[in-house]
């Protein structure tokens, strides 16, 4: 394992409870000789606590090991600044949920120093890729960690589609809209639509409608490898919107 020298630091400072975690965390590497670096937006909230300002891009291209501080939203915001590279990250919790953030406060320098001598378990989690056709045959491409989601954006409104894996139809559907989630994101959205929490070691993706208005309509298990296609059965107003992680990448309308 190539020897860590610059860790950078990402959360919601604005909380004064994360805000101290950062600062002692920031002095705590400091005292190890390591570069620290934080997000250029967080620099009001954080004066004087040693680290380098820096864009999104500067932070993801040089952070050797990112240590996110608050919940699971943070670690996922997190995740989409390193996609596509090798680097590690680590969660604090200081948010509501912990499923990925499981290192408490109290266990937050032993666990970095841990990870910084090499002495934790490395454990790679897949990463979902969405590809959306647009009006006009634009495609907009957005990577999760936990989920990609359809759903309808007009509340009260049911939408109407279809799903289709590896080009074969499979169900036609009725309702809010669809979440599709790897196994590390099975127990986040998917869990509350039914689905089932799946070992994070598993090589699966679960496809759970949401609010089905059907008693038929049962989340399924599908190889990670599949592609799954999702297509609006075209109605007036039918329209809905895709997220990555809760990241909005665009509507989809119907062909």
């Amino acid at each position: 394992m190539t020897a860590i020298r610059c860790c950078a630091l990402v959360s919601r400072f604005a909380d004064l409870r994360v805000a101290e975690s950062a600062a002692v965390l920031a002095e705590h590497l400091g005292r190890r000789g390591l570069e620290v670096i934080a997000l250029a937006e967080e620099a009001s909230r954080l004066p004087g606590i040693g680290a380098q300002f820096v864009s999104e891009q500067e932070l993801g291209e040089r952070a050797q090991l990112v240590i996110a501080i608050g919940g699971d939203g943070t670690l996922l915001y997190a995740a989409r600044l390193v996609a596509g590279r090798s680097t590690p990250l680590l969660g604090v919790n200081r948010g509501r949920l912990g499923f990925l953030t499981d290192v408490m406060p109290e266990d937050m320098l032993s666990s970095v120093d841990a990870a910084l001598e090499g002495q934790c378990q490395r454990d790679e989690r897949p990463l979902l890729i969405a590809e959306l056709v647009v009006q006009g045959g634009e495609k907009l491409a957005g990577l999760a960690l936990n989920d990609i989601v359809l759903q309808t954006h007009r509340s009260g409104h049911l939408i109407d589609f279809e799903t289709w894996i590896n080009g074969r139809f499979v169900n036609s559907h009725g309702g809010d809209g669809l979440v599709v989630a790897s196994a590390t994101g099975s127990t986040a959205y998917a869990l509350s639509c039914g689905g089932p929490i799946v070992e994070p070691g598993l090589d699966v993706v679960v496809v759970a409608p949401i609010c089905p208005h059907t008693l038929s309509d049962r989340p399924i298990l599908v190889s990670a490898t599949s592609i799954i296609e999702v297509r609006l059965i075209d109605r007036p107003d039918s329209t809905a919107e895709v997220a990555c992680d809760g990241r909005v990448l665009g509507k989809l309308n119907s062909r």
